[in-house]
C-alpha cells in the first residue's frame, strides 16, 4: 500500500515539475527561437483545427454515441453568436436555451 502511494506521489510531482518547466521555458525561449513564416502559419492553423475538433467531439458525442440534435444545435447557436462577437453571457444563455427548448420539444 505504501509503495503504491509513493509511486503515485512521485508521478504527480514529476508531472507537476515537468508542466512547470514547460510553462517557464516557453516564454524564455520565445525570443530566441524563430520559426519560418510557413511553420508559424501551420502551427496557428493546427491550433484552430485542434480546437475545432475538440468542440465538434464534445458537441456531437456523449459516451460512445451521438449526443443528439439538441446539443449540436445549441453549440451551433453559441458558435454563431460568438463568431458575431455577441457578449459571452448572451452566447451561453442562447446556447443553453436552444438546447433546453429542443430537448423539451422532443
Amino acid at each position: 500500500m505504501i509503495g503504491n502511494t509513493v509511486l503515485v506521489v512521485s508521478a504527480l510531482l514529476t508531472l507537476a515539475t515537468g508542466t512547470f518547466v514547460f510553462r517557464l521555458v516557453g516564454p524564455l525561449l520565445r525570443s530566441r527561437v524563430e520559426f519560418p513564416p510557413l511553420a508559424r502559419r501551420l502551427l496557428e492553423t493546427a491550433a484552430v483545427v485542434l480546437l475545432t475538433a475538440l468542440v465538434a467531439a464534445s458537441a456531437l458525442t456523449q459516451g460512445h454515441g451521438f449526443a443528439g440534435y439538441a446539443r449540436s444545435a445549441g453549440v451551433a447557436v453559441g458558435g454563431l453568436l460568438a463568431w458575431r462577437k455577441a457578449p459571452f453571457l448572451a452566447v451561453v444563455i442562447a446556447a443553453a436555451a436552444t438546447t433546453a427548448l429542443l430537448r423539451l420539444a422532443h
